[in-house]
């Protein structure tokens, strides 16, 4: 039952069979420290992997008890699989991150101490004061800072990161906030509710840096038309206007 686990920690994954090997050590040390303060749980999102993912997930935490591997059976895109992940959650504090190494975990603790208690979201943010980019393709730096900037006006909000996953909730915002995007657009979707919704947004400023593993999955195109579809409807929300569904956008942006 909610309440009983202070934190969950979800991990979304598709194809990442180059990356779960190395994920037990680095999760290590922030499950023990995590586990220390209230309690913890992770749950990792097969999201309809074709390479062996969820067999390796199942394989190198077996010994886990505090580790649920959800699954689709097929793959479904990053909003479908954290909708999967916010359903299952118990903790009172949701963390939601990357598997490929993009903000490292040890960073959770960090994150954590920005949720302060006027605080009822935080994400990071290479665009604060503070924050950096480093070994990212122009392309993806350009994507990413302009998708954010047009958020920003849309808005009309002082965040200055929409597309980051690596993020920390208190429940209350994600029982508040139904996700329609099924693909990476959702992160941006959940970041532009919760500030109409009037819940207080908290920024840690850090590096966005090169996956460390594996391919990013993106398709660009795909993912620039969603989020102009969602821009849209945040200025005439009033208007009939089809979010993306059941279109998968990869799961690094």
């Amino acid at each position: 039952m909610p309440g009983e686990i202070r934190y969950t920690l979800i991990i979304p994954c598709y194809n990442e069979a180059e990356t779960i090997p190395h994920l037990r050590e680095a999760l290590r040390p922030v499950i023990e420290q995590l586990k220390g303060d209230g309690g913890v749980e992770v749950l990792f999102v097969d999201d309809g992997s074709t390479d062996g993912t969820g067999d390796l997930l199942r394989a190198i935490f077996a010994g886990w008890p505090f580790v649920r591997i959800l699954s689709h059976p097929h793959n479904r895109g990053l909003g479908a699989a954290l909708r999967t992940g916010f359903q299952a959650a118990r903790g009172e504090i949701v963390i939601t991150t990357d598997s490929d190494g993009t903000y490292p975990f040890e960073e959770i603790l960090t994150l954590l101490r920005h949720l302060r208690e006027n605080v009822d979201l935080v994400t990071a943010s290479p665009y604060a004061p503070g924050g950096g980019i480093e070994g990212v393709p122009p392309w993806r730096q350009l994507f990413s800072f302009g998708a954010s900037f047009l958020y920003r006006l849309i808005l009309r909000s002082p965040v200055r990161t929409y597309t980051a996953l690596f993020r920390a909730y208190r429940r209350r915002v994600l029982e508040a906030i139904s996700i329609e995007s099924d693909g990476y657009v959702a992160v941006a979707e959940i970041m532009a509710k919760a500030i109409r919704g009037g819940f207080r947004v908290a920024e840690y400023p850090t590096t966005l840096r090169v996956r460390r593993f594996g391919r990013s999955k993106m398709k660009i195109l795909r993912t620039i038309l969603a989020h102009l579809r969602l821009m849209a409807h945040l200025i005439f929300p009033g208007r009939t206007i089809t979010l993306p569904s059941r279109s998968p956008s990869g799961y690094s942006g």
